[in-house]
């Protein structure tokens, strides 16, 4: 730990164009009242449809009640900051931000180990499904995401924020992130950096591995099975599922996974990629192909 002689930051944002920010606001504001409708939206409609009371859906529901809250940590205040002359953020709100950004990301990334894991039991064993993902069992996954989240939140935040920050406070991002945080910090940072790497390979590696067996075994069980239908039904929830884990951990493990002398300007792209876009784009790849979801709505 260190003494912090930084009571605020400067977030210098995606960009100084004048012109670029009024149409970056745009599409932004566009992107995030989309993002807002679709995840809450899908939460909503699985709330209230009892024919979605199931596993799957839980865990939808969960994924989108994430997707929309750490969307809203980034995106009201990148908006703001795109037409604001002053960009300054408290250390306290750099710190919430980035603990809160950290919680929700973590617990996606169980999360969708989880859902790899019921579409797994639900296709390899469907005799058995009710008794193995119980409503009990439902919440047990769900709980020990928000766990392990919290955990990991705990120690991204005190190793992107115990050093001693006594030059500049410009942080060059459009939110507070560990890498750009991390070069203000004029104490040896060198252990953070490894202890940041050893808990995203963790929560990455552990999940990805998870999601990874699950749909091997998935793979497996739909070739052995005869007809076309259950062949196309389990191969159409599957790619969107396998769709939101690339674009959501390839752009996650491209960011946090390389050292920190190799970040540059493409990283702000990869962090809208994420931040902004994935969340948007999650309720729709998930629910436009399910039958069930595109039924309710038709009702």
């Amino acid at each position: 730990g260190g003494n912090q002689t930084q009571t605020q930051f400067v977030l210098l944002g995606i960009t100084d164009n004048p012109c670029l920010q009024v149409l970056l606001f745009e599409l932004f504001l566009l992107i995030y009242i989309v993002c807002l409708v679709g995840n809450v939206g899908l939460m909503l409609l699985v709330w209230t449809v009892p024919s979605l009371h199931t596993p799957m859906y839980f865990f939808l529901a969960h994924f989108s009640f994430m997707d929309a809250c750490y969307s809203t940590l980034i995106s009201p205040r990148m908006l703001r900051d795109l037409l604001a002359e002053d960009r300054t953020i408290s250390f306290a709100g750099c710190v919430a931000q980035f603990h809160g950004f950290a919680f929700f990301v973590t617990s996606e990334c169980h999360l969708l180990a989880s859902m790899a894991f019921d579409r797994h039991v639900a296709i390899c064993k469907p005799l058995l499904y009710v008794r193995i993902i119980s409503s009990r069992v439902c919440w047990q996954l769900v709980a020990w995401c928000y766990f392990i989240a919290s955990l990991s939140a705990l120690v991204f935040t005190a190793c992107t924020f115990g050093g001693s920050f006594c030059g500049h406070n410009h942080i060059d991002h459009f939110f507070c992130d560990t890498t750009p945080v991390l070069r203000l910090v004029c104490s040896d940072t060198r252990l953070s950096q490894v202890l940041i790497f050893i808990f995203v390979s963790f929560n990455g590696l552990s999940t990805v591995g998870m999601i990874l067996l699950s749909y091997s075994r998935i793979l497996h069980a739909v070739l052995a099975t005869s007809s076309a239908q259950s062949r196309s039904r389990a191969f159409n929830t599957c790619t969107s599922h396998l769709t939101v884990v690339s674009l959501f951990y390839g752009t996650l493990f491209y960011m946090y996974l390389q050292p920190a002398s190799r970040h540059g300007s493409q990283d702000k792209v990869a962090s809208i990629l994420y931040t902004v876009v994935t969340p948007t784009l999650n309720p729709f790849i998930y629910s436009l192909r399910n039958k069930e979801v595109k039924g309710a709505l038709l009702k």
